[in-house]
């Protein structure tokens, strides 16, 4: 009972797609949670709940769980009201699909480190070059995958699993990496429905509005997950 009523903590950064999808998830559910914001890498907070040092994770009583997709399967088993996975066998493969794209075929090839350290081994002109590569080729699989699928969202009229990951993807590459959409018509739209969407646009405000703190750009934007 106790565990019940503790109300949940995720160790959290702004800049975060990976903590902000999670965020997202909580608040479709209904979920009251504690935000802790980490401000420096190495944070020794949250190296005790996650000894890898990524965002997000979450403390849920006595169950701590780090890496954005373990954190999703987790909510959506213990928490299912309003479902991250649609009950179409089809549809939940589109899901899985489309989140695997994003978060093994294209975040860890963008991600800030390794877009740096391709900076420092070949040139600083290489790392936005680098970025949209990889951003692009994922989002070539993602525009055929998703092709006969979509609705309103990415796999039909209701935010799912594949949503959450394409929404903040598709904001980093829109406003941080520059890519160019013109051949994405499909993910373009889906982006502009993302951003007339009152729960995601809640996501976005929450993450302006913790960027006010400057303090919170003194530091290299800790790893995520």
């Amino acid at each position: 009972m106790e565990e019940e009523i503790q109300a949940m903590k995720l160790y959290s950064h702004p800049m975060s797609s990976c903590s902000r999808r999670v965020r997202l998830a909580l608040y479709l559910k209904g979920l009251k949670y504690e935000c802790i914001t980490i401000t420096a890498v190495g944070d020794p907070e949250l190296l005790k709940v996650n000894p890898m040092g990524y965002v997000p994770a979450l403390v849920d009583g006595t169950t701590v769980v780090s890496d954005s997709y373990a954190i999703l399967l987790y909510l959506e088993e213990k928490y299912p009201q309003h479902a991250l996975l649609p009950q179409d066998i089809i549809k939940k493969s589109i899901n899985y699909q489309a989140a695997s794209i994003v978060s093994s075929s294209i975040q860890p090839l963008q991600n800030t480190t390794l877009v740096h350290y391709i900076g420092e081994l070949v040139s600083p002109d290489e790392k936005l070059p680098w970025a949209q590569n990889h951003i692009r080729k994922g989002f070539v699989a993602l525009e055929k995958l998703l092709a006969n699928h979509a609705g309103k969202y990415a796999t039909g009229d209701e935010i799912y699993l594949a949503d959450l990951y394409l929404t903040f993807q598709l904001d980093n590459a829109i406003n941080r990496f520059k890519l160019d959409m013109t051949e994405f018509p499909l993910l373009l739209k889906l982006y502009k429905v993302y951003c007339q969407t009152p729960s995601i646009q809640q996501i976005f405000a929450e993450s302006s509005q913790q960027q006010i703190d400057k303090s919170l750009f003194n530091f290299t934007k800790p790893q995520e997950a």
